[in-house]
Order: C-alpha cells, then structure tokens, then sequence
C-alpha cells in the first residue's frame, strides 16, 4: 500500500512537472505571435504612412506634369503665332520684291540721276577738302612769314591770327595815326612795307583793309562823326601800300566799320583803346572767297 501511494505521488509529480513545462513553452509561443503581431501592425502603420507619403509625391508631381505640359502648350501657341506672323511678313516682302523687280526704264534713269549727282558732289566736296587744305597751308606760311617779318613790333600795337579761314593784321591806332587823325605817322611805315612785302608774294591773295573807332563822338573841321574816320584811315593805309610799297590796287579793298564792330567792351579805358584799330585782311580773292562760302 505504501508503494502505491509512493507511486501515485511519483505520477502526480511527473505529470506536474509536464504541464509546468508545456505551459512555459504555450507561454513563450504565446509572447513571440505576441511580438509578431506588434511588428505586423507597426508594419502595417508604416506601409499606410508610405502610402500616404507616395500618394503625395504622386499628386504633386501630377500637377508638375500638367503645369508643364500648359505651359508647353501655352510656349506652342506662341511660336504658332510668330509663324504665322513670318509667314505674312514673307508674303509681304515677296510683294515688295515684286514690285521693286518692274521698275520702269525712267525710274531707273532717274537713279542713274542721282547716282551721278552724287559722285559729282563727292568730287565737289573732295576738291573743295584740297582748297581748303592748301589754303589752310598758305595761311599758315603766311603767319609764320608775318610774325617773322614783324617780330620787333611791340604786342600792344599789333596781333597776327587766322579767323574763319583769313589772316587777320591788327593795327593799334596810336602806332598809325596820331589821336582823332587819319594821317599815318612815319613809325608806321616800317611796319606796313613789311607786311606789303609779305602779301606781295602771295599775288593769288587779296588784301581787304577795315577802319575801327571806338564809340566816342568825334567832329572836326576834317572828320565829320565816326563813320568818315574810320573809312578815311582805312583809304590812307590802303593808299600807301599802293603808292609807296607797289602793292597792286585791284586787289586791295578799303572801308569804315566805325564803332559797331568792337572787339572789347566800350566803358572802359582799355576796352576803348582795343577798339580803335585797323585790320588788315588777307583772303582769296573775293570771287573765290564768295564760291567758298556758297560750296560751305
């Protein structure tokens, strides 16, 4: 009887130990489908997400696409225009050229015209060009010359320069003339052979010979206002030259300009003193000059 309770209690013991043991295993099977359905939901959770994000990147590119294509459609009809445009302009052009192609015979004579008349100005101006260069070069000779020739002769009493193409001699009037007088005095002799000397070796030039007072009032038993002053001084010198330095009358010109031409301001003492003065002008001949002037 003893062996048997030993031996019931030994199988309660061993079946005990059994479902201890199954129960653990159950238990553990049980935690990993435990953890593996955890990681199928998070699975789960991060496909949706992923679906979520991909369908986003779908729909924005998507709408690229089809803003692309607008604009593309959009670039298409503008080029479609301009195509259109060119292709009027051609025919408009194409027109033209017709047009242009059936000149007349007279047309093209009158271009013919006008072809010619333009070179013939070109030659024109070409010659007119060399004129002036050679003129400019005598005037430039004739400077040098005169300023050489009259280097001794106070600044104040004389001024040597090119105007608008001439030479121009100013004369102060105290070295030529004695106050309110056109009679020259023999210190300007010296000066006025030297420049006869000058200009006649330049007989192509022509001598033009001006008057100036100032704008005080002058009467006297000889002059009568301004006017008779500076016209009689500008005849005494021109009368001179000829008389006494050979220069030929033909090519000499004398005359009064009186007070309205002043180169300095009539208030003052020295502005008045400039003023009173005789040019002496040398220029092409006159009908030469006049041709130059036009052709300019």
């Amino acid at each position: 009887m003893k062996a048997i309770y030993s031996l019931l209690i030994l199988s309660i013991f061993t079946l005990s130990c059994v479902s201890s043991k199954k129960f653990k295993s159950v238990k553990s099977e049980l935690e990993d489908y435990k953890t593996a359905l955890e990681r199928c939901k998070q699975n789960q959770i991060d496909c949706e997400e992923e679906k979520k994000s991909l369908l986003v990147d779908y729909n924005t590119k998507l709408g690229n696409i089809e803003n692309s294509n607008s604009s593309k459609d959009g670039k298409i009809k503008s080029l479609e225009e301009q195509l259109e445009f060119l292709k009027r302009t051609n025919t408009n052009l194409l027109d033209r050229l017709s047009d242009l192609s059936v000149v007349s015979v007279t047309g093209a004579e009158n271009i013919k015209r006008s072809l010619d008349a333009i070179n013939e100005k070109d030659r024109q101006i070409s010659t007119m060009t060399n004129n002036i260069q050679r003129k400019d070069s005598v005037n430039l000779a004739l400077v040098m010359n005169l300023k050489r020739s009259l280097s001794d002769v106070s600044s104040e009493d004389i001024n040597i320069e090119v105007k608008k193409g001439v030479v121009y001699i100013s004369l102060s009037d105290k070295m030529l003339y004695k106050s309110g007088s056109a009679v020259i005095q023999e210190q300007a002799n010296s000066v006025l052979e030297k420049i006869a000397k000058v200009v006649n070796d330049h007989s192509e030039l022509d001598i033009l010979v001006e008057g100036h007072t100032d704008n005080v009032p002058i009467s006297s038993d000889c002059v009568m206002d301004n006017w008779d002053l500076s016209t009689k001084r500008a005849t005494a010198v021109v009368r001179l030259l000829q008389t006494k330095y050979g220069v030929s009358p033909s090519r000499m010109t004398a005359g009064g300009r009186s007070e309205f031409v002043p180169k300095s301001d009539n208030t003052s003492n020295e502005g008045r003193k400039i003023n009173r003065r005789t040019e002496i002008i040398i220029l092409p001949k006159l009908d030469q000059f006049f041709k130059l002037l036009e052709s300019k």
